[in-house]
């Protein structure tokens, strides 16, 4: 059975409504959750002061952090300042994970472009490197690279692996709703998670969990209520009661907290429990 961590990303609105990040740390600890991302989705403006408080609720709580990069980073820009400002995003970011004790920082990498999917994941792998190195925070946090949803962005699981395997400090983070949207509907839980094993044996598995819309005829990256079951959950809470692994499950869909405890009551029917 998996050792699973579950919680949501961002701060509790729905079931218990919190006013703070600090706050919400305590809050996903006594509705019965184990995790929670920090969303810096809109901008770092986190202080390292704050950034340090907030780690020491997380220990204090046993809640384990993660942090989720600003939207607006484009690694495979065109334009050089674009670049530049997308690196410093990501490299403010891994600084207050570092303070915090956050053990990975999600980002979305890039878009092609015109580079086109291999010269993209050079470029991409290059600052990367480049934005670790200047972070100054040697190691402790990983980069994780996120499935993406859109054919046009950096992001398949073969890049988001390859790419973990080429450099020590990043970690896939495989946003299953992303990867049904992308693959038009279709999800295999454990192909992915075979796939995991094979190349990270038993390593930290961060995952995100939603439903996506559909519309005009396609998925789209538009994040739904889990009872949408587009994917259907139940099946990766199957699939986790049958491996010896771990993983954290964070919940993005617009409920947050409450879809969460959802997951929670399905993983807890299926028989397995939090960590």
């Amino acid at each position: 059975m998996a050792k699973v961590y579950l919680g949501p990303a961002g701060i509790p609105q729905f079931v218990v409504k919190a006013k703070s990040t600090l706050e919400a740390v305590r809050v996903v600890r006594e509705l019965g959750l184990n995790a929670m991302e920090v969303e810096f989705v809109q901008g770092v403006r986190m202080s390292r002061d704050l950034a340090k408080q907030v780690g020491k609720a997380a220990r204090d709580f046993d809640v384990k952090l993660s942090v989720h990069a600003p939207y607006f980073i484009n690694l495979c820009s065109e334009e050089a300042d674009k670049v530049e400002k997308s690196r410093q995003r990501l490299v403010d970011s891994l600084d207050r994970a570092y303070y915090m004790g956050a053990w990975v920082v999600v980002v979305h990498a890039a878009y092609y472009g015109r580079l086109g999917p291999e010269r993209c994941f050079e470029k991409v792998r290059e600052e990367l490197e480049r934005a670790y190195r200047e972070s100054g925070i040697g190691s402790g946090v990983y980069i994780g690279v996120e499935v993406t949803a859109r054919t046009n962005q950096f992001g398949s699981v073969e890049e988001a692996f390859r790419l973990a395997k080429e450099l020590p400090f990043v970690t896939p983070v495989v946003d299953w709703g992303h990867l049904y949207a992308r693959n038009g509907g279709v999800i295999n839980y454990g192909e992915v998670l075979d796939l995991w094993t094979r190349e990270f044996g038993g390593a930290h598995m961060h995952t995100h969990f939603t439903s996506v819309r559909y519309r005009n005829g396609k998925f789209v990256d538009e994040h739904e209520p889990i009872e949408r079951n587009m994917p259907p959950f139940e099946p990766l809470a199957r699939e986790l009661k049958e491996r010896d692994m771990t993983i954290t499950l964070i919940c993005e869909s617009p409920l947050l907290e409450k879809d969460a405890l959802l997951m929670k009551e399905v993983l807890e029917e299926v028989g397995v429990s939090l960590a």
